[in-house]
């Protein structure tokens, strides 16, 4: 018997009208906490009301708050999705399942990248119709963003962009069997940011039980601010704005002000006595925490948690090529962004210069950011998981070069997502100025790559041997 054109499922909150296509159901815009408006927008997420009648899950909801953004010639369009769409009721997410028919298969739960001031679940590249199709029920979240995400406010709680991803997997345990999904075998999953808040969950005694595996791309266990750092950029945000550094004060102000007042806010020097800047001046915003992630597992529930944890080899690309920063990078450039990045810059570039002999400052740059945003913190995190978890850890490191900009984007930051979402084919990644470049994906490499996160979600063994720091077993993807 046909299933019907626009299924109906009941949930918790009221029943849902999703969506049929070739490879299962779609329900989109599932509210998984209260609208974040004026003050709430720097509150704990709140419980929602539900609702009564039937909810429409066919249209994408609202977006966060976020600025556009400007990777000069490069389309990252497929990444960042639609910008701000407003709406007051953007706490939510999709949910793409092969049929909501009370089965338990793996789910697997996505956090956007951004870093912490733009994305949704509304990008291209985040389908879930290869999930579905190969048996998993796929989550994807938005979370809050920039100043009422993650902005240090006296009177707040910190982080409530984490806060918003904890009550989303808290609403996939209470409600994605109705989708399909096994509640006890929950995978979260994110990329930079995304991979960012995922690290600090492992750390995180609430998120205890919602999850049984976590994959970090290219995130970083030792991205976060201290609270210092923090401060800098709470004192810098009520100078523009005029007012006092609460809760209080910030709540009348609208999204709009806070978007416009974030160039003063970008490129801020967070050197303190104690730490360097995390995120090279990337953006504002942070995870704000007096332990890095990574030295912090013990207090979470990382111990009992599957990790496949990774990074791309040449992520700093993505941050010079599209601006034309490779080819005019001079060593005066190289050596401000070893001093922001490092306590003793000229041991750091002798060390990169020593590894790369024969590399320009451009490519010197680029490993710098690399190393700095992404390896050293994914390291630290490996080794933190490894010793704590007895054997749960697997490392992988994705080498395939897009061909873009004339083939000079390489194996940069976010190239491996296209791989796996399994939608590397697509032509809005084809192009000399999009994310993949002319040259058509691998044979075979969507495949592999895709299909290792789906065998791990469902049985913690994505197809390659544990990681030690004794045995440093490191998977190579399209290298």
């Amino acid at each position: 018997m046909p299933r019907q054109a626009d299924p109906v499922v009941e949930t918790p909150a009221g029943a849902v009208r999703g969506l049929l296509d070739g490879s299962g159901e779609r329900y989109r815009a599932l509210p998984y906490a209260a609208p974040p408006t004026g003050a709430g927008r720097f509150a704990p997420p709140a419980p929602h009301p539900g609702w009564s009648g039937i909810r429409d899950g066919r249209r994408p909801s609202p977006t966060a708050p976020q600025p556009a953004r400007d990777f000069g010639r490069l389309d990252m369009t497929p990444y960042f999705g639609p910008g701000w769409v407003p709406g007051e009721e953007y706490l939510s997410v999709d949910v793409h399942t092969p049929a909501a028919d009370g089965a338990r298969r793996p789910v697997m739960v996505f956090v956007h990248g951004g870093g912490f001031v733009s994305g949704s679940n509304r990008a291209a590249l985040y389908g879930g119709s290869a999930f579905a199709r190969d048996g998993v029920v796929l989550v994807t979240v938005n979370y809050r963003l920039g100043i009422p995400g993650f902005l240090d406010l006296a009177g707040a709680p910190p982080n409530r962009g984490l806060l918003d991803v904890l009550a989303a997997l808290g609403w996939v345990h209470d409600t994605i069997a109705t989708f399909g999904g096994d509640p006890g075998n929950v995978t979260v999953f994110g990329q930079s940011a995304g991979a960012t808040l995922i690290g600090a969950l492992l750390a995180t005694p609430q998120a205890g039980g919602l999850f049984r595996r976590a994959i970090i791309q290219s995130g970083s266990g030792t991205g976060a601010f201290t609270p210092e750092q923090a401060q800098r950029v709470t004192a810098t945000a009520a100078a523009a704005l005029g007012i006092e550094a609460t809760a209080e004060a910030f709540a009348p102000i609208p999204d709009e002000r806070f978007l416009a007042i974030l160039p003063a806010l970008t490129g801020l020097d967070l050197r303190t006595d104690t730490a360097t800047d995390p995120l090279a001046g990337f953006s504002p915003f942070s995870l704000v925490l007096p332990v890095q992630p990574a030295d912090a597992l013990a207090e979470g529930p990382a111990r009992d948690v599957d990790l496949l944890i990774g990074t791309t080899t040449e992520e700093g690309r993505l941050y010079l090529v599209p601006h034309g920063a490779l080819e005019s990078t001079t060593q005066a450039d190289l050596l401000a962004l070893a001093t922001r990045l490092h306590t003793d810059p000229h041991t750091a570039l002798t060390a990169q210069r020593a590894a790369q002999p024969d590399r320009t400052p451009g490519d010197l740059r680029s490993a710098l950011l690399g190393q700095a945003l992404f390896e050293a913190g994914t390291t630290r995190m490996a080794q933190a998981h490894a010793r704590l978890s007895g054997g749960r850890t697997h490392l992988y490191s994705f080498g395939y070069r897009s061909t873009a900009l004339g083939g000079r984007l390489g194996a940069a930051h976010t190239v491996e997502l296209p791989f796996v979402f399994d939608n590397a084919d697509q032509p809005w990644l084809h192009a000399d100025t999009r994310l993949l470049g002319p040259d058509p994906a691998p044979a075979g490499l969507a495949a592999q790559v895709h299909g290792a996160w789906v065998a791990f979600a469902a049985t913690g063994d994505p197809g390659w041997a544990t990681y030690h720091p004794q045995r440093p077993v490191v998977e190579t993807l399209g290298g």
